[in-house]
């Protein structure tokens, strides 16, 4: 029987950031893109994506994503049968990354979003992915995902709380991704979720920075195709 396998996307992204890995899992899993555009908090967009999930399903979250996906594992755990983290974090924001985020904030409310949405590429993908269309597909999603999403969703993250005391909780197949170069939510970040995650699987995407979805889908569709077999 085919897998659900269930999509959540970060910050200034929409189901872009997981079309070439839907294309490339094929007949492997019964893929859907959340959306969670709508909502102000990480506990209300794990709500929301509760609502209308099946009653069993694989997880995966990218960035945001899977601050949200560790929501889920804490509302609903018993509807989860796999769960992948990639490119995130268990932590909250320090106070550094809280103030950068409220930083980029002003500059929203004060019209700036494209230049935000342009400024913000060099730390989402890796240095030899500057000069390619990639960037361009990054900067369009940002513009469809839209101002004002951007902001519930900065706040959002602000607000997430520490998700690391519930990490030794989670008792399902557990895939934890990161880019080789991700700037963004660098590896240890990575390294400290698997090693909390009984059992998780630790995959380092060469050559990708925050967005391997994105940049090399075919190696994100091979750690998910194993994944989902276990």
């Amino acid at each position: 029987m085919t897998t659900d396998l269930l999509l959540l996307p970060g910050l200034n992204c929409d189901a872009r950031l997981w079309r070439d890995v839907v294309v490339g899992l094929g007949d492997t899993a019964n893929c859907a893109v959340a959306d969670m555009s709508g909502q102000d908090s990480v506990a209300g967009m794990a709500a929301h994506v509760l609502e209308t999930a099946p009653s069993r399903f694989a997880l995966a979250g990218l960035s945001m994503g899977g601050y949200v996906a560790l929501e889920i594992m804490r509302q609903a755990p018993e509807r989860v049968t796999h769960l992948a983290l990639l490119d995130t974090s268990a932590r909250a924001d320090d106070a550094v990354r809280t103030q950068a985020r409220q930083a980029a904030i002003r500059l929203v409310e004060e019209g700036k979003f494209g230049l935000v949405a342009r400024t913000l590429q060099p730390g989402l993908v890796a240095p030899h992915n500057l000069d390619t269309p990639l960037v361009q597909d990054v900067v369009a999603m940002a513009e469809r995902a839209g101002a004002s999403a951007y902001l519930r969703h900065q706040k959002a993250i602000i607000a997430r709380i520490d998700s690391r005391p519930s990490l030794g909780a989670i008792a399902v197949p557990t895939l934890v991704g990161v880019g080789e170069v991700d700037g963004v939510t660098p590896s240890e970040l990575a390294e400290e979720m698997a090693e909390a995650i009984a059992g998780a699987a630790l995959v380092n995407f060469a050559g990708c920075g925050h967005l391997p979805t994105m940049e090399d889908p075919a190696a994100v569709v091979t750690a998910i195709a194993g994944w989902l077999a276990r």
